[in-house]
C-alpha cells in the first residue's frame, strides 16, 4: 500500500492518486454542491446521497444527477468530465419542512428526456415520488405514517419493473409498494406469509389491493441498506445488527448469512456478475462474502473508523490468460503496456467463460472495488484469483505451483501461516496487496454452478488493468492503534468477553458466520488517501470518473486515466430560485 508521511502530510487533503492504471485527477471544476459553494454545517443532518440516471438522449449528455443536502434536493444534469458544472442552473430544486430526505432512487427502465421516476425517502418516514424533470409531485406513501413512522434507510426500484419499489427503515422493517395503489386510510393488518431464522414476510390483509403489498421484518435493529444482485433475483441486506442475509426475492426464501467482526453493518455491495458480496461497517472494515460458496473469503484492512460505502468498479476488472505481464521500465513503457492491455479487453467475456475449462490455459481475474468512510479516506482493493480460489484445505502445508507467475514461490497465509516447505524467507506480498493462501487454478471449483449463467454480466468489464507480479516483503506492520488491524487471537477472546452481554459474539465468532481475524485473508488497500474533511458518504464508479461526496454537501468527480477533457468553466454566481415544499 501506498503509504503516507506522518504528522502533516497526514492531514492535507489529496487531490490526486496514482494506480497501476495510471493517474486519477480531481477535478475542482466538476464539484456539485449547494449553489452557493458554502460547506454544509452537517450536524445531526442525514447522510448526503447521490443518484445517477441516464436519459438515453441523442445530445450525448443524458446523465442526470440528484443530491440531498440537508433540508434540499437537487437535481442537475451531470457533465462528468466533459464541462464544468453550472450550479446556476438546477433543473430542480427542493426544500422540506418538517422532514429532511434521506435517500432515493430513479427507475432506470422509465427514463426519457420528458420524463423520469424519481422515489426519495424521508427521515420521518414518507416516501414521494416525484418527476424533477416536469417538477410533478405525482404521489405520497406512508404519508400518515400508518404504515412506519421510523426513518427512511433506503429506497429501491425493483428491477425490471415500472411499478414495483422496496423501502427500508430504521426500525428493521421493509417494505414492498406498487406505485398504482394507494396507502389506505387505517393502519394496515397482516398475515404471516414465511418466517424463517431472524426474518418475516407478511401480506397486508384488506378487502382491496393496497400499499403495502409485503412487510419485511428482517434482524434486530434498523435495516441499513439493501442492495439487488445484477439479475434482480436475489436481495442483499445488512442490518445494525450485524448481519448480512441474502435472500431469493420471489420466494421470499433466506439464501444466505453472513456476521460483522463486531458492530452494525452499514453498507453492502455486489460483484458486477454476483458472484460476490462486499459489506462494510462498524467494524472499520471491509468484508467480502462469496455468493456461490456460502461463506467469508476475505477482509480487508485500512479504514480507522466506519466504513460508510462500498461500491464495485466495473469499469477496471482485469481477465488475464495464463502467465500476467511483468513491467519494469520507463512510464512510457507502462502506457505501452496499458494500451495493449485494453485492445485485449473485448475477449473478457469469452475468457472468463473458459476459467474452469480443464482445456483453456490458466485464466487470472480481479475484481476491483472500493469504500469510503467516516475517516473521510477512499480506499481501493483488488481481489484477486489467489483470494477467489486458494488451495483446500487451508490449514495443510503443500507444495503448489502458482500459476499466475510461475517463476516466483506462492504467497504465505498471514493466519494459518501456510509457507512452502523449505523456505525459511518471508513469503513475497503479492502486487494485489492481498496478503493470500497460494494462488492455484482451480477447476473442481463450486463456482463453475454460477459460470454460465453470470457470462453475460462480464460484459460490463471495460478496463483492463495489469498485473504486476514483482515480488515484494512485507518489511513492517502499518501502525494504525485505533483500528482493526491485524487482531491476534487473544485480542479477539478479549473483544469477545467485552461485547457479549450484547449480542453474544461467542455463538458466531470462529464459526463460518463470522471466522477470526487469522482464519481469512486480510487484504491491504491499493490506496488509501484521505479525500475530504468530512465523513465521506458517496462512491460511485462511472465509466470515465469516480464520484464521491462527504457530509459537507460537495459530489466530487476524479477523471480516469486519459479520461479528462475538461472545458472551461461557465459563470457561477447566478443563484436558482427555490421550490419550497
Amino acid at each position: 500500500m501506498a503509504t503516507e508521511g506522518g504528522g502533516k502530510e497526514m492531514n492535507e487533503i489529496k487531490t490526486q492518486f496514482t494506480t497501476r492504471e495510471g493517474l486519477y485527477k480531481l477535478l475542482p471544476n466538476s464539484e456539485y454542491s449547494r449553489p452557493n459553494r458554502v460547506p454544509f454545517n452537517s450536524q445531526g443532518s442525514n447522510p448526503v446521497r447521490v443518484s445517477f440516471v441516464n436519459l438515453n438522449d441523442q445530445s450525448g449528455n443524458g446523465d442526470r444527477l440528484c443530491f440531498n443536502v440537508g433540508r434540499e434536493l437537487y437535481f442537475y444534469i451531470y457533465k462528468g468530465v466533459r464541462k464544468a458544472a453550472d450550479l446556476s442552473k438546477p433543473i430542480d430544486k427542493r426544500i422540506y419542512k418538517g422532514t429532511q430526505p434521506t435517500c432515493h432512487d430513479f427507475n432506470h427502465l422509465t427514463a426519457t428526456a420528458e420524463s423520469v421516476s424519481l422515489l426519495v425517502g424521508f427521515s420521518a418516514g414518507q416516501v414521494q415520488l416525484i418527476d424533477p424533470i416536469k417538477k410533478e409531485t405525482s404521489k405520497l406513501f406512508n404519508e400518515e405514517r400508518l404504515i412506519d413512522k421510523s426513518r427512511v434507510t433506503c429506497v429501491k426500484w425493483v428491477p425490471g419493473s415500472e411499478s414495483l419499489f422496496l423501502v427500508a427503515h430504521s426500525s428493521g422493517n421493509m417494505y414492498l409498494y406498487n406505485v398504482e395503489h394507494s396507502c389506505g386510510t387505517t393502519a394496515p393488518h397482516y398475515q404471516l406469509l414465511k418466517q424463517g431464522e431472524s426474518f418475516a414476510v407478511h401480506t397486508c390483509k384488506s378487502k382491496s389491493t393496497r400499499n403495502p403489498l409485503l412487510k419485511w421484518t428482517v434482524g434486530e435493529g434498523a435495516l441499513n441498506e439493501s442492495a439487488f444482485s445484477p439479475d434482480g433475483k436475489f436481495l442483499a441486506c445488512v442490518s445494525q445488527d450485524g448481519f448480512l442475509r441474502v435472500f431469493s426475492f420471489d420466494s421470499v426464501e433466506l439464501h444466505g448469512t453472513m456476521k460483522s467482526y463486531f458492530g452494525g453493518l452499514l453498507c453492502v455491495c455486489w460483484s458486477p456478475d454476483g458472484k460476490y458480496i462486499v459489506t462494510g461497517g462498524e467494524d472499520d472494515l471491509v468484508t467480502v462474502w462469496s455468493f456461490v460458496d456460502g461463506r467469508v473469503i476475505a477482509r480487508g484492512h485500512g479504514h480507522k473508523s466506519w466504513v460508510s460505502v462500498v461500491a464495485f468498479d466495473p469499469y477496471t476488472t482485469s481477465v488475464e490468460e495464463s502467465d500476467p505481464m511483468e513491467f519494469s521500465g520507463s512510464d512510457e513503457d507502462f502506457q505501452d503496456l496499458l494500451h495493449f492491455g485494453r485492445d485485449r479487453a473485448n475477449s473478457t467475456q469469452s475468457r472468463l467463460s473458459k476459467r474452469n475449462s480443464t482445456e483453456s490455459r490458466p485464466v487470472s481475474v480481479t475484481y476491483r472495488f472500493g469504500s469510503v468512510g467516516q475517516d473521510t479516506q477512499l480506499c481501493l482493493w483488488d481481489l484477486t484469483e489467489d483470494i477467489l480460489f486458494p488451495h483446500q484445505p487451508l490449514s495443510r502445508a503443500r507444495t503448489h505451483t502458482n500459476v499466475m507467475n510461475a517463476t516466483s514461490p506462492p504467497a504465505g497465509s498471514t493466519g494459518n501461516s501456510v509457507s512452502t516447505p523449505g523456505s525459511s524467507a518471508p513469503p513475497p506480498l503479492p502486487r494485489s496487496n492481498s496478503l493470500p493462501h497460494s494462488t492455484v487454478s482451480n477447476a473442481g471449483s463450486k463456482s463453475n454452478v454460477a459460470d454460465g449463467a453470470i457470462a453475460s454480466g462480464v460484459s460490463k468489464f471495460a478496463t483492463l488493468s495489469l498485473h504486476d507480479r514483482k515480488d515484494r516483503h512485507h518489511e513492517k506492520d502499518h501502525k494504525r492503534n485505533h483500528s482493526m488491524g491485524h487482531i491476534s487471537s487473544k485480542s479477539s477472546d478479549k473483544l469477545n468477553l467485552v461485547t457479549k452481554t450484547k449480542t453474544d459474539p461467542a455463538k458466531t465468532l470462529g464459526t463460518p458466520l463470522c471466522p477470526r481475524m487469522e482464519d481469512v485473508p486480510l487484504l491491504e488497500p491499493l490506496i488509501c488517501k484521505k479525500i475530504a474533511h468530512e465523513r465521506l458518504t458517496v462512491l460511485i464508479f462511472l465509466e470515465d470518473c469516480v464520484v464521491t461526496a462527504c457530509q459537507e454537501g460537495f459530489v466530487c468527480t476524479w477523471g480516469r486515466p486519459g479520461k479528462v477533457r475538461l472545458s472551461p468553466s461557465p459563470n457561477q454566481a447566478t443563484s436558482p430560485g427555490d421550490t419550497v415544499m
